[in-house]
């Protein structure tokens, strides 16, 4: 789903605003994967969230960020961002960069409600490409954003003829999206845009096909 309001080209894997699919309100706690492109001088004006982990993971472009808990700053490719919104925050996301800013925004259930606020965002490592790497995690890190959710993120990218793979754990799923380029997971085909998942305990491979990049969301 999505639409085009002319500053914002979003499009929408789960539910989201006016677009509706009762077979994806979400997947287990992954809620929102938002693809968003804001123009030169566009943005979210100041608006509320509660009881949410909120990712933004940006592409291209430049993204401003401000919030009524004083947090402030410029996130560009090469980083992550995290907002917990807990007990209620407001914040306004603007276009810091003279071109489209093109990023993807999450939306993560946590693991209480009620909780505290927060914020923070991290410079990631910027590894090899055939790795999967964590850059959200319960325990956060130097090169990881901290998640208050029974989930992690992994970020990576393939090359042609390249491999990578994650063991899916019993009782818990993966959530694959491809934000760049094309590639195989399990046998499927994929490219730019599209998500796909299993249930299924085991290791899930890819196989890079044109020089994808992905999101890998291990949920419980």
């Amino acid at each position: 789903g999505g639409a085009d309001h002319g500053w914002l080209d979003t499009r929408h894997t789960f539910s989201f605003a006016r677009y509706y699919d009762p077979r994806f309100m979400g997947f287990r706690g992954l809620r929102v994967m938002n693809e968003d492109r804001v123009a030169a001088g566009g943005g979210f004006p100041l608006h509320p969230h509660r009881d949410m982990e909120i990712v933004t993971y940006p592409l291209a472009g430049a993204l401003e960020h401000r919030d009524t808990l004083g947090n402030g700053g410029v996130i560009e490719p090469g980083q992550i961002q995290r907002m917990s919104a807990g007990t209620g925050i407001r914040h306004a996301e603007m276009n810091a960069a003279p071109e489209t800013t093109h990023f993807y925004q999450i939306w993560i259930e946590p693991r209480a409600r009620g909780l505290r606020p927060g914020y923070e965002d991290v410079r990631l490592d910027g590894a090899d490409p055939g790795f999967l790497r964590p850059v959200a995690t319960p325990e956060g890190g130097a090169r990881a954003v901290a998640l208050q959710a029974d989930a992690r993120i992994l970020a990576g990218r393939l090359v042609a003829g390249q491999r990578a793979s994650h063991v899916v754990r019993p009782g818990r799923a993966a959530w694959l999206q491809v934000v760049r380029g094309k590639l195989r997971a399990g046998g499927q085909r994929l490219a730019a845009g599209d998500g796909a998942f299993t249930e299924e305990a085991g290791a899930l491979r890819l196989d890079g096909a044109n020089d994808a990049e992905v999101l890998l969301f291990d949920l419980a």
